[in-house]
């Protein structure tokens, strides 16, 4: 990455990241391999000729994802991937994925923030307690760096847009605390025990493999869902409420320049992943509708109904990205709509797999 440090444009940061992994192999630990954005990075990773263990106990993640991931990259690539199905919390589960790592991308983790109200005992075991026993499986396998999904729900009640990375306020659910916390983890390993750590607040991603099924389901996918079956969407709120929508194909970005950056700035640090921008959810609506009603003529009368506000959610949320772009080399190629186009292919042929069976 010597070639950023002199002065290459950010936008060809990634593809000089892509270009060292087609030529060097290393080791890759996925915890929640088998989850929406894991079974993304998975994709990704497999595709550049990496050896990858995933972990995954499947408490919400879906074999079917690493079925389609297997379809996407091949018997031969699919070969380089061997899954543990056990649980972070089990810290003998997590030395044997981090067992001659290089890297470790860790996503797995129990939200969202309405879950987490319904069991915080649960939100803590996994978020915190599981987190912990990958970083020490981490640290005892000498593990190059392990860079973590931390969360925007840390910036709390901050009303200052766009966040900050320095700025948080209080946290508003047992989720949002957790992610904070593994935040003050990776800095303690990282000053106690020299293990590199990077956090990456990731803002509202949507994409390929995002679950609809569940009742905490993220937005895109459940009103996708809903549109395509001819059910109502509702919308929390008056819909004035924005998000800094992030399609997954930034994430996996951020992923992978985090974990192979060179530059010591960069390590043992937070940032922010998005877009900074902000989309209303009324707007997303429209998005939506606009976007589907393209090959599903009948939406065109669908209309949404509003429900009350939901406890745990913030106002407005939006991601300044200039710590990223300057010190990662961060540059997102999918913007809102650009993503959904791309998203909603996937969710019109597959999303009946993450639907409940009639």
């Amino acid at each position: 990455m010597s070639d950023y440090e002199n002065g290459t444009p950010a936008t060809s940061v990634y593809q000089l990241a892509r270009e060292q992994l087609q030529h060097e192999q290393f080791r890759w630990v996925i915890s929640g391999a088998a989850g929406f954005i894991g079974s993304n990075l998975l994709q990704t990773l497999l595709e550049l000729g990496q050896q990858v263990v995933g972990i995954d106990n499947f408490l919400t993640g879906h074999r079917h994802n690493l079925d389609q991931v297997r379809e996407q990259v091949g018997a031969d690539a699919w070969r380089d991937f061997s899954l543990i199905e056990g649980d972070i919390r089990d810290l003998q589960a997590c030395r044997s994925a981090c067992d001659r790592a290089d890297y470790v991308l860790h996503q797995a983790a129990l939200g969202p923030a309405a879950r987490s109200l319904a069991e915080p005992l649960l939100c803590h075991d996994i978020n915190v307690s599981g987190y912990l026993n990958l970083l020490e499986a981490a640290r005892l396998a000498g593990v190059r760096r392990v860079v973590y999904a931390a969360s925007a729900a840390s910036y709390g009640d901050h009303p200052a847009l766009p966040k900050q990375e320095q700025h948080i306020g209080l946290a508003l659910s047992p989720y949002a605390l957790s992610k904070y916390v593994d935040e003050l983890y990776a800095g303690v390993y990282a000053r106690c025990y020299g293990l590199e750590c990077i956090g990456l607040r990731y803002f509202n991603v949507f994409g390929p493999r995002q679950d609809a099924s569940d009742a905490h389901a993220a937005v895109i996918p459940q009103w996708v869902a809903a549109m395509l079956e001819g059910r109502q969407v509702v919308i929390h709120g008056d819909g004035e409420s924005s998000r800094d929508f992030c399609f997954v194909a930034n994430i996996v970005q951020a992923n992978l320049l985090a974990a192979l950056s060179c530059r010591r700035a960069a390590i043992n640090q937070v940032y922010n992943v998005a877009l900074n921008t902000r989309t209303s959810l009324n707007e997303l609506y429209l998005l939506l509708l606009e976007l589907l009603a393209e090959r599903h003529p009948h939406l065109h009368d669908h209309r949404p109904t509003y429900g009350p506000f939901r406890p745990g959610d913030v106002r407005h949320s939006q991601a300044d990205i200039s710590k990223a772009v300057q010190l990662l080399g961060y540059a997102p190629t999918h913007d809102l709509r650009r993503g959904l186009r791309q998203a909603l292919r996937w969710y019109e042929q597959h999303l009946g797999d993450d639907l409940p069976q009639k």
